[in-house]
């Protein structure tokens, strides 16, 4: 009797100090991309907004262990450079971004004990993009099913890139604390993509014959679009440059992050500090 009491002490801990430890929150801000189709940071023109939900673990006062789902619209457009050249290219992009990451925090100070932190992370993540434009009508045209870049023809030496794709998030911030339970951030992550084609664009042009015969008009059209915006109305040659292979697309958010501690109502008197077991002795 004596060791179930015991057990049932010890669970009941145990959930109320994990409990004390986990933080919900929520994530706003900005996001872009940079690759063959926009090489500035937070252009205004292809700027969108980010919206995520997380989940926070303290491993320790200093070290968080975080869940995200974030959602975004990003893309660019040869239309918004200022090289003549890539105006006349013409090709643009936008794609839906749907992103699960897990990284680990790193906090300079102790929030319990400062106001405020600088903060580092890093981790994985896995998202899903489907690159899409419009064509001279107006019409949305999803572009991996077309390849453009004779991604898996005959002759062609890149298999169709894959729509879901694992990314290294990195960035840094800086976190408040309102109270013992509730923290503001400030941050800038990137994402390090093992993919070139998030925009579609990475190498050579196709023979038009070839994408014509496999994929139809529509891949032809919008393979090469320089025709509609005062380029060559000729049809680039097989192997022709399109892209740059060599600087791999990445795309970032920049935002605010608001997280709340749970199973503690805290103090809004002055900060707590931690007992060894984790679990939080106020002090007034």
């Amino acid at each position: 009797m004596r060791n179930y009491l015991f057990t049932i002490c010890f669970v009941l801990f145990s959930s109320i100090c994990f409990s004390q430890r986990l933080h919900i929150g929520i994530f706003g801000g900005a996001s872009a991309y940079n690759g063959d189709l926009e090489e500035r940071l937070f252009p205004k023109q292809v700027t969108n907004g980010v919206l995520g939900i997380t989940g926070n673990y303290e491993i320790t006062d200093q070290i968080m262990l975080r869940a995200g789902l974030s959602y975004t619209v990003v893309g660019g457009a040869d239309r918004f450079s200022k090289d003549t050249a890539l105006q006349k290219r013409n090709l643009a992009f936008e794609t839906e971004l749907f992103e699960f990451s897990v990284t680990g925090e790193y906090y300079l100070l102790n929030l319990y004990n400062s106001r405020y932190s600088p903060y580092v992370f890093a981790g994985v993540a896995l998202f899903h993009f489907d690159p899409y434009a419009f064509d001279a009508t107006g019409q949305k045209v999803f572009l991996q099913p077309l390849s453009t870049e004779g991604q898996g023809l005959n002759g062609y030496p890149n298999k169709p890139y894959k729509l879901m794709q694992l990314a290294i998030p990195f960035g840094g911030g800086v976190k408040f604390a309102i109270n013992d339970n509730l923290r503001v951030g400030l941050e800038l992550g990137l994402r390090k993509l093992f993919t070139d084609y998030l925009d579609d664009v990475s190498g050579n042009y196709a023979d038009p014959n070839d994408l014509l015969a496999a994929k139809g008009q529509v891949a032809v059209d919008m393979s090469y679009r320089g025709d509609e915006a005062g380029g060559s109305p000729t049809y680039p040659a097989k192997g022709a440059q399109r892209g740059s292979p060599k600087a791999k697309d990445y795309y970032y958010f920049g935002g605010v992050h608001l997280t709340y501690r749970i199973g503690n109502s805290g103090s809004s008197r002055g900060f707590g500090r931690k007992s060894k077991t984790g679990c939080p002795v106020n002090v007034y």
